[in-house]
């Protein structure tokens, strides 16, 4: 898990190559531990501030400023890194439509061969996001690596158990929570998924929001099993995900509480005692 210091301005282009440059270094730095995948924040790249851009029609904001080559190119630098390295990444970004529709929120997911595998685009919007500067996604986005489902989601989505209990039902080891808030109430938001649906969740904040809640790794049981340093700054938690790990609150939401649920919630459903 990766905190990052993420820009609120997508016009300017050299706030976007520090952002590209610090997600880079940190994937390096993850590689020379030996992780395999590395998440970073929502808006990794660039995450606009509403209230900064310019105006367009209805109240939206324009995105005519916005220095889309350059976070092309950043995007494109990343990949490649990622097949330099043989690294996994997600990481948030925007990604233009067209002209006529705004453009999409986004966690970017590049394979150990610097290839695009999956792009999750954020389904529940805030009221700012729907209203003033976003499309919404409208699939689940799940994929594989090493043996793992892994799934994701975006900050706000967090307030919506339907989505987590969605990726439960498509059988994820691990989803992915990339967020763009200073909250702490979020990571315990997510802390509870994993103890009441028994998968790791990856949770990725703005290094500049680190000392409220810092990025970290929650286990099947619920307890955070790695976390960055409760500090505004870029850094790093690593750890493994082992399915077959031999520790109580892990093996226990693993192999007994997430199979028991499962059963128990079948059995209600066909008693009428829950949708």
């Amino acid at each position: 898990m990766a905190q990052t210091i993420v820009p609120e301005d997508p016009s300017d282009p050299a706030l976007l190559r520090a952002s590209g440059a610090q997600i880079r270094s940190l994937m390096r730095d993850a590689a020379v531990a030996g992780a395999r995948l590395v998440q970073f924040p929502e808006g990794a790249i660039v995450y606009p501030d509403p209230d900064a851009m310019p105006k367009g029609d209805q109240g939206r904001a324009s995105w005519t400023k916005t220095a889309w080559d350059v976070i092309g190119e950043e995007e494109e630098s990343i990949r490649l890194l990622a097949g330099e390295l043989g690294v996994w990444v997600a990481f948030g970004t925007i990604r233009p439509l067209s002209v006529a529709a705004p453009p999409r929120n986004s966690l970017l997911v590049v394979s150990e061969r610097g290839e695009i595998a999956a792009r999750y685009d954020k389904r529940i919007l805030s009221h700012t996001e729907a209203t003033r500067l976003y499309s919404p996604g409208s699939e689940p986005v799940v994929f594989e690596i090493d043996g793992l489902r892994v799934g994701c989601a975006l900050c706000i989505e967090a307030n919506f158990p339907e989505i987590f209990a969605q990726y439960e039902a498509l059988d994820v080891d691990l989803v992915l929570l990339s967020v763009m808030v200073d909250d702490a109430a979020r990571a315990l938001v997510a802390q509870a998924y994993g103890t009441l649906f028994n998968y790791w969740i990856g949770y990725s904040v703005p290094a500049q929001f680190g000392r409220t809640a810092p990025a970290g790794i929650i286990g099947p049981g619920g307890r955070w099993l790695a976390r960055c340093p409760a500090a505004n700054r870029p850094s790093l938690a690593v750890m493994d995900l082992d399915l077959d790990a031999a520790d109580d609150d892990i093996a226990v939401g693993l192999r007994l509480a997430r199979p028991w649920r499962r059963l128990a919630r079948m059995q209600s459903r066909k008693a009428g005692l829950i949708d």
